[in-house]
């Protein structure tokens, strides 16, 4: 398997610190405001990443922080008339709904509020070993000067281009130098420390967050290519001098950004898609193949038509795999192949090695996503009149093993309900609304469909007949 490098600028073969082990660590939310698309897309695409490691057997341990205390957390606090902790946890509330609805995993989702002890004795050690000095406001600086590879990640090779922090500018040695900890503001949230009240800078509270869970090698640090400069070159700068020790991060790896009309979205610009909104407009599952069609390294565009691409993908995606559980349920057992059938394995099994070849190939998604077209097409056309349930076997797992990384398909048990009775029941509705239909009583027919879709059974109206899926367990009436 091979990824890109941002510290390299190369498509290196991924190797862990550990054999068998990944230690993978993602910037979070900051929560001050509804998550929207732009978000989804960066933590989708990590979760893709996750998923496909997890397929080659590695043991993935993954950190994703929480920033909950910050100046647009303050900001937002005041404009309502809260108190920040208030702002904090609605907006983290939500945003932990909306990970589990895009089927994201997380094994620890560490707070600053939290780690603050952590934070102290971090800047404490930067402190004594002379990479950081105290200002006579009580804020900490880290000094950039101590630390001579300062500038690799992000490949900013003159300090002239680089973004200063504005707040206490005249205090700092460099102008460059970033703050560890910010002195207390009146009215502000402030909390106890050698050097006086005050709290966390943005930089130091991922290094030490990520160490304390993950050590002090990291395989795999992730997030958004806006997160380059200067987060996570601070981040290098501060960690491998705290830990005297380099590479502190083996692979740094981005997600490229999301964008509406080729603009980057963003509150600034006011081209923002709420998450929720669009979940609720085109399902997770839907965005999750979407987001799947698009190399994570470069732009993904915002356009209702790929939205509804992908949605029709997830549709097919269903109905094969439908297709093929059914299959299963009513071929009997065979133990020969004909050539013809033989050749359909072969085909079969060349679609799963392309789809490996294409994500151990720096994560080649779309090509991925085009062995998965492959497979459903060679399901639909040639397992399907094959009447063979060996075939139907074949597909049908190669299918549920191209989706522990898509992560599309909800547990079989919870899709195709095994007993007789339901089925037959199901059959008889709709085969009652056939009948409907053929004698034109269109409304009466959309509100069976629609009373059954309620319940978690859909139908799918096809040129050979009415099929149907149930998409979540009923429950037997009391």
């Amino acid at each position: 398997m091979k990824v890109y490098n941002t510290l390299t600028k190369k498509v290196e073969v991924f190797e862990s610190s550990e054999a068998g082990v990944v230690r993978a660590y993602f910037c979070g939310p900051t929560p001050y405001d509804h998550l929207h698309l732009g978000h989804a897309r960066a933590f989708v695409s990590f979760d893709f990443l996750r998923r496909y490691l997890i397929l080659k057997g590695y043991n993935v341990f993954y950190v994703q922080n929480i920033t909950d205390i910050d100046d647009k957390i303050i900001r937002k606090a005041r404009e309502l008339g809260i108190e920040w902790r208030d702002v904090a946890e609605k907006y983290i509330s939500e945003y932990l709904t909306l990970l589990r609805e895009l089927r994201i995993e997380v094994d620890v989702h560490p707070r600053v509020t939290e780690h603050i002890e952590d934070i102290v004795r971090f800047i404490e050690v930067l402190i004594d070993r002379g990479h950081a000095y105290i200002a006579p406001s009580g804020s900490v600086y880290f000094d950039i000067s101590t630390y001579r590879d300062y500038g690799r990640l992000s490949g900013r090779v003159s300090t002239e281009e680089w973004r200063q922090e504005e707040e206490f500018l005249s205090e700092k040695k460099n102008p460059f130098d970033f703050a560890l900890w910010k002195a207390a503001k009146p009215g502000e949230p402030y909390w106890r420390s050698p050097w006086g009240p005050g709290r966390p800078g943005w930089h130091i509270e991922c290094s030490v967050m990520s160490s304390k869970y993950l050590g002090k090698a990291i395989d795999i640090h992730g997030g958004g290519q806006d997160l380059i400069f200067p987060h996570h070159e601070n981040e290098r700068a501060q960690s491998e001098s705290y830990f005297n020790s380099s590479p502190w991060v083996r692979f740094w790896i981005h997600i490229g950004p999301l964008t509406v009309v080729g603009e980057k979205m963003s509150k600034s610009l006011g081209n923002i898609i709420r998450l929720a909104d669009a979940i609720k407009a085109w399902g997770s599952e839907v965005i999750r193949l979407w987001i799947f069609s698009s190399h994570y390294r470069r732009p993904l565009d915002y356009k209702d038509e790929s939205l509804e691409q992908a949605s029709a993908v997830f549709k097919k995606i269903l109905n094969t795999r439908s297709m093929l559980v059914k299959m299963l349920r009513e071929r009997p057992v065979e133990y020969v192949l004909d050539e013809k059938k033989v050749k359909t394995w072969v085909a079969i099994s060349q679609v799963w090695q392309e789809f490996i070849e294409s994500m151990d190939s720096d994560l080649n998604s779309p090509r991925a996503l085009a062995s998965l077209h492959k497979l459903l097409t060679i399901a639909n056309a040639e397992v399907a009149t094959s009447e063979s349930s060996s075939l139907a076997f074949k597909a049908l797992t190669t299918l549920e093993l191209i989706d522990r990384v898509i992560g599309v398909l909800p547990p079989r048990e919870e899709v195709f309900y095994t007993s007789d009775e339901l089925e037959d029941l199901v059959k008889l509705i709709v085969e009652v609304r056939s009948k409907l239909r053929a004698k034109k009583m269109y409304e009466e027919s959309d509100w069976i469909r629609a009373e059954l879709g309620r319940l978690g059974i859909k139908l799918a109206d096809t040129k050979d007949g009415t099929t149907w899926t149930i998409e979540k367990r009923l429950r037997s009436a009391e």
